[in-house]
């Protein structure tokens, strides 16, 4: 029997990539209800045509800097899981008040919305960016991280479990480069890369979905979890892409690629954790577990049964192969 089966779910930000992958998911647990809260309306239509034939999926029009409107959406909610952000770097960058307005204050009112409706347990989607972020949009997600853990601690005799998971890259997610690369090569027959080097942790849809649904069991409140995730280098990507979008379009044109530099705010290469999280952490076969300091007794055996967490990098002879990154393009059916 699921732990979903017969319960009421909220998909904050359900009509994004990560939402509607984790929808189709959930829809196989037999909920009660999940109701999608989301900002668009032409996506919550386009969603409802897709799943018509589903009575159990409800559309809420939303937005989460409005907390009285969350309240309402969490009513008689079992879970909630907080996709919703301003995620793109540069429009980060350039608005900055608006990421603060997004992705911290309505996460402030995600907790204020769970804890006043009681909710069993809230998941917080964060980023690799919010390590020693040199970004705003990494600065949000990891103040947004605090405010989740502080939230759990401060919680009284509430029962709400409050957790987050640390993202990579999500393949073909809105924003991605992905999408971008392929309208590149289709407009303009040429992708711009800010350096073909540049090592990025990336995972599949599905994996981010089965790490979502890990974490969101596992958690006792306050953790971060994050997924080990594979590394690849961007120019091998863009390179995989190109072959794959050829083909798919029958292009028989030379495609280019321009290296154009790195991005006010972005990093060569992205961490996991920082030194200090390195110290606090449980490490399990697919995903290292931060504890909260404020929780590190409930986890105190298994803490002292732990070998020390060496400090995951991405380094470049773990890059994953061209072909791999081929294959799971075929098998998400990314493209």
């Amino acid at each position: 029997m699921s732990d979903y089966q017969n319960k009421k779910i909220l998909i904050i930000g359900g009509t994004g990539t990560i939402g509607q992958y984790l929808l189709e998911e959930l829809l196989l647990h037999s909920p009660e209800v999940i109701r999608i809260f989301s900002r668009d309306e032409y996506k919550q239509f386009e969603l409802s045509q897709k799943y018509r034939e589903f009575k159990n999926i409800r559309y809420l029009i939303g937005d989460i800097r409005d907390e009285k409107r969350l309240i309402r959406a969490m009513e008689d909610i079992d879970y909630v899981f907080h996709l919703a952000a301003m995620k793109h770097v540069p429009a980060c960058e350039y608005n900055p008040l608006e990421a603060v307005k997004t992705n911290i204050i309505g996460t402030q009112n995600v907790i204020q919305a769970a804890l006043e409706n009681n909710v069993k347990r809230v998941l917080f989607t964060s980023s690799d960016k919010a390590i020693s972020p040199t970004n705003v949009y990494g600065s949000t997600k990891l103040t947004a991280e605090r405010l989740i853990a502080a939230a759990d601690y401060q919680k009284g005799s509430k029962k709400t479990i409050f957790s987050s998971v640390r993202f990579g890259n999500v393949m073909g997610s809105r924003g991605s480069v992905i999408p971008l690369f392929k309208k590149q090569i289709l407009n303009h027959r040429e992708i711009t890369v800010t350096d073909g080097k540049m090592l990025r942790y990336m995972m599949t849809p599905s994996q981010a979905i089965q790490l979502i649904l890990k974490a969101n069991k596992r958690a006792k409140g306050g953790e971060v979890f994050v997924l080990k995730m594979p590394v690849l280098k961007i120019g091998d990507l863009a390179e995989v892409i190109i072959e794959e979008v050829r083909k798919q379009y029958s292009i028989r044109e030379e495609i280019n690629i321009k290296e154009i530099g790195i991005r006010p705010g972005e990093k060569n290469y992205e961490e996991l954790m920082t030194d200090d999280e390195v110290l606090i952490a449980i490490e399990s076969e697919d995903m290292y577990t931060i504890l909260p300091h404020h929780e590190q007794g409930a986890y105190q055996k298994q803490w002292k049964q732990a070998q020390k967490v060496e400090k995951p990098y991405p380094k470049e002879e773990d890059a994953i192969s061209k072909n791999k990154i081929s294959k799971w393009f075929q098998e998400e059916n990314i493209l």
